[in-house]
C-alpha cells in the first residue's frame, strides 16, 4: 500500500474495501428497490440488522440499571418487521461481523430513512482489536409505534484511521471481546 493508503483520516470505500476482513459479509452498496439502503458508502459502510430482536417492556415494572439489567424486561422476537413500542426500545444485532484493524476505529451514526421518523440508532465506537457482532440500540421516539425491517440498512460506520495506540480493545481484553451477537449490559465484577 501507498503512503496514501495508510494515512490517518477517514476512510473511503476503497480502504474500506481495501481492509478484507474488517467487515463481513461485505456487500458494495447499490440501489435496490424499495429497501433501505445497505453496503459499502463513499466514505462508511450502511449496516444492517438482523431478524432477532429483545424488545423493551415495563410491563414487569421493573428498574433499568445498567449493572444489573433484568432480562425479563425484554420481549424476544425474531421476524422481517419489528414494531417497536411508542417512547420505547429495541435491542437488536447486526448482520455484519467485523474484526477492527489496530489503527482503526468505527463510530456509528444513524441512517437519515430513520431519523426523519423519529427513530433514534446508537452503538457505541468500534475499537481498535475489537471483533464481533454488534449490539445495536434502536430507540422509538414517536408517541406511535415503529416499524423496523430486518436484513435492511439500519445505520453507517464511518472508519477513522490513526496511529497505532499503546492497547486494543483485544489487548485489554474487553468485556464484549468476540461477541456472538445480541449482548445485555455486562459490568466487570472484578
Amino acid at each position: 500500500m501507498s503512503d496514501t493508503e495508510n494515512s490517518p483520516g477517514i476512510l473511503a470505500d476503497w480502504q474500506i474495501e481495501a481492509c478484507k476482513g474488517m467487515v463481513a459479509p461485505f456487500v458494495r452498496g447499490a440501489k435496490r428497490p424499495g429497501v433501505i439502503s445497505y453496503g459499502c458508502s463513499h466514505y462508511g459502510y450502511d449496516i444492517r440488522v438482523a431478524s432477532k430482536f429483545k424488545i423493551f417492556t415495563n410491563a414487569r415494572c421493573a428498574v433499568v440499571d445498567p449493572k444489573s439489567i433484568d432480562p425479563n424486561s425484554f420481549v424476544d422476537f425474531e421476524g422481517d418487521v419489528c414494531l417497536i413500542p411508542p417512547n420505547s426500545y429495541a435491542l437488536c444485532e447486526s448482520v455484519e461481523r467485523f474484526s477492527m484493524p489496530h489503527d482503526v476505529v468505527g463510530v456509528c451514526v444513524g441512517k437519515s430513512t430513520y431519523a426523519r421518523c423519529g427513530i433514534i440508532v446508537n452503538v457505541t465506537p468500534l475499537e481498535p482489536g475489537w471483533e464481533g457482532i454488534l449490539t445495536i440500540e434502536i430507540s422509538n421516539a414517536t408517541p406511535l409505534p415503529a416499524k423496523v425491517y430486518a436484513n435492511e440498512g439500519i445505520a453507517q460506520i464511518l472508519f477513522f484511521r490513526g496511529l497505532i495506540p499503546n492497547s486494543t480493545y483485544a489487548s485489554k481484553n474487553g468485556k464484549y471481546q468476540e461477541q456472538k451477537g445480541l449482548t445485555l449490559p455486562l459490568v466487570d465484577r472484578g
